[in-house]
């Protein structure tokens, strides 16, 4: 009976053993997938804080090139552009093209899409203007076309902030 008593003893350690195991890597497993889902989580966090960041920076820059079209507008029918008013007028046009780069590689294409119509619409007004402000429009092209153009770019800037605040699931 020594063997017999031997091999019950054998198989209990190794139960107890197996045991412990067993709940080991069941806790390890559990832990693993409670970290992913909190990186997941973290993640998810992260790029929604910089889509929001993207999409207040390209909102800003895209109203102050709509704005700064309109100021050299108004100069161009006061006085005339000086070089500092192109300046201002293509430091805002940059500052725009900088975000607009910066969110075609962040946004979803439901943002990218009313993103991309306001960036044609403020490149063609800024191609309008330059023109009218050297001189040599294209035929249709005068000032009051410009100012209507200008106009019409807050319509597709509404939709782009509409479709950023969907986006971040605000209002």
């Amino acid at each position: 009976m020594e063997i017999g008593a031997m091999v019950i003893a054998v198989a209990g350690v190794a139960g107890t053993l197996g045991g412990a195991l067993l709940t080991q890597r069941g806790a390890e497993r559990t832990k693993r997938r409670e970290i992913e889902l909190v990186r997941a989580h973290d993640e998810k966090r992260e790029n929604q804080a910089l889509r929001r960041t993207c999409y207040a920076d390209l909102n800003r820059d895209a109203r102050q090139f709509t704005t700064a079209l309109n100021r050299h507008l108004h100069t161009l029918r006061e006085r005339g552009a000086e070089d500092a008013d192109r300046a201002a007028l293509d430091a805002a046009k940059d500052a725009f093209r900088d975000r607009y780069s910066e969110a075609q590689m962040i946004v979803p294409d439901t943002v990218l899409a009313p993103a991309t119509l306001v960036h044609h619409a403020l490149t063609a007004v800024y191609g309008q203007v330059k023109r009218l402000e050297r001189g040599t429009p294209e035929v249709g092209e005068s000032m009051e076309s410009a100012v209507e153009a200008q106009q019409a770019i807050w319509d597709p800037l509404r939709e782009m902030r509409a479709a950023m605040r969907a986006d971040l699931g605000v209002g």
